[in-house]
């Protein structure tokens, strides 16, 4: 299994032709897995959507290729893993306004691996959860 430690991530980047096919070719199961997630966490841990709260899933599911803003790529002995970080247009951007999605590329065509869930634990023991995520937060490697 490819990890952060087992792979080169490279720097992030624009999107160039390969990523922009890959993610056209995934965004409606990005869309789709996006949606399960938010139903998913609000049962069990608002917190991860909170940013997104207001909207309704129309409007959160309302991105585009042209909203893809940067990737990043590592290759493992199985294939690629690309990394995306996605706007999601009905956001302001003066907040979080970004979902973190990385797809694996093999011989077949791209697939959806995961969209980014963080559970962080601050210096005072208590748990913050996301999965919006700001213009300025990195691009990093992810398992969920």
């Amino acid at each position: 299994m490819a990890t952060a430690e087992t792979v080169d991530l490279g720097p992030p980047h624009p999107p160039k032709e390969d990523s922009i096919v890959a993610f056209k070719h995934t965004l409606p199961e990005i869309k789709h897995e996006l949606i399960r997630l938010r139903r998913e966490y609000t049962k069990h841990e608002p917190e991860y959507f909170a940013a997104v709260e207001h909207l309704e899933d129309e409007d959160l599911r309302k991105f585009d290729i042209s909203n893809l803003t940067a990737v990043r790529v590592a290759t493992s002995a199985y294939g690629i893993h690309l990394f995306g970080k996605i706007r999601i247009p009905a956001l302001p951007d003066s907040g979080p306004a970004y979902i973190h999605v990385r797809l694996f590329i093999s011989e077949e065509p791209a697939k959806l691996h995961s969209i980014h869930t963080e559970e962080r634990e601050e210096a005072d023991g208590d748990k913050k959860y996301r999965a919006i995520f700001t213009e300025k937060d990195e691009l990093e490697w992810f398992d969920t």
